[in-house]
């Protein structure tokens, strides 16, 4: 039983991360009607700046912890909105007219072209630091092992929860929120009531950027370790949260990505590791056989 809890705790704080990330798509998608493929590249991005920016305050934070933390996190999610809102404006602005195919090939080719430019500008070779957050509670214990909750788990579901519950307000109380479900509904009718679509769009490419960030920086503080590379399984396997939560759906974004998180955690905890991502994806692939549209997805109807 302690076993099972101490998986259930590390597949949780897994599903958080991967669930922020899966919002960025699902935003995306239910606006536009296209996969940003590079959504994980961004948070990539965002893990690299905030890694930066802890260095450049210092491995103590010059001796204010938690005012450091909270610095490095409000500056990874301010540049790296600049290069969500970049990434819309250079690459998939131009091509809304266009195809999807056109606009999938855009998406792939800046995910390519980020991984290139953060391995040029900051090296192929793995970045790691002293771990930040330490400590934790310790739950239970039986026969020497220990179940804990560490102070870094506690802050990423915490915060999770928190950016949810406040996304959730700005979705259904705000006037930013409307224009996000009108233009989903219908982009040229919105326009024709005096919606700027296209600035509401830059914005969600912006909120998504943002939830990526705090997710690479939180994965930055949790691992200590990353790569130019990480964006890209990331990426992958919140992509699969969304679809897995239902495509569109934000609830199903946050759902999925909690599903694959713990998928992933009780199965390298009584199986083997190899095989998790094979298990995430077969999961996704039972699912869709019988709800096509996700556990939280509604059918899209077609306007005639």
């Amino acid at each position: 039983m302690e076993y099972f809890l101490q998986q259930l705790i590390n597949g949780v704080t897994l599903g958080a991360v991967y669930g922020l990330i899966a919002i960025g798509y699902t935003l995306v998608y239910g606006i536009i009607g296209m996969i940003n493929f590079a959504h994980g590249e961004i948070y990539m991005i965002g893990a690299f700046i905030a890694m930066i920016a802890f260095l450049i305050l210092g491995p103590d934070g010059g001796g204010y912890l938690i005012l450091a933390l909270f610095t490095v996190l409000i500056v990874s999610m301010m540049l790296t909105a600049v290069y969500g809102w970049t990434l819309e404006r250079l690459a998939y602005r131009p091509l809304r007219g266009s195809t999807r195919l056109a606009a999938l090939i855009s998406a792939i080719g800046m995910s390519i072209a980020l991984q290139n430019y953060v391995q040029l500008t900051q090296g192929a070779r793995t970045k790691a630091i002293q771990p930040v957050i330490q400590g934790g509670i310790e739950l239970a214990e039986r026969d020497g092992f220990a179940v804990s909750l560490s102070y870094i788990q506690i802050v990423i579901v915490v915060l999770t929860l928190a950016l949810m519950a406040s996304f959730s307000l700005v979705i259904g109380k705000t006037a930013l929120g409307r224009a996000q479900r009108a233009c989903e509904q219908d982009r040229e009718m919105a326009a024709l009531v005096g919606i700027d679509v296209d600035r509401t769009i830059s914005i969600t490419f912006v909120i998504g950027a943002s939830l990526a960030a705090v997710a690479g920086t939180m994965a930055v503080f949790y691992y200590g370790v990353i790569d130019f590379f990480i964006g890209f399984l990331a990426g992958i396997k919140a992509f699969t949260a969304a679809v897995l939560g239902g495509i569109g759906s934000i609830p199903g974004a946050m759902l999925g990505g909690l599903l694959i998180g713990l998928i992933e955690a009780f199965w390298s905890g009584y199986f083997t590791t190899e095989y998790k991502d094979v298990a995430a994806f077969s999961i996704l692939v039972l699912v869709l056989i019988f709800r096509p549209t996700g556990l939280l997805g509604r059918p899209e109807i077609e306007k005639v």
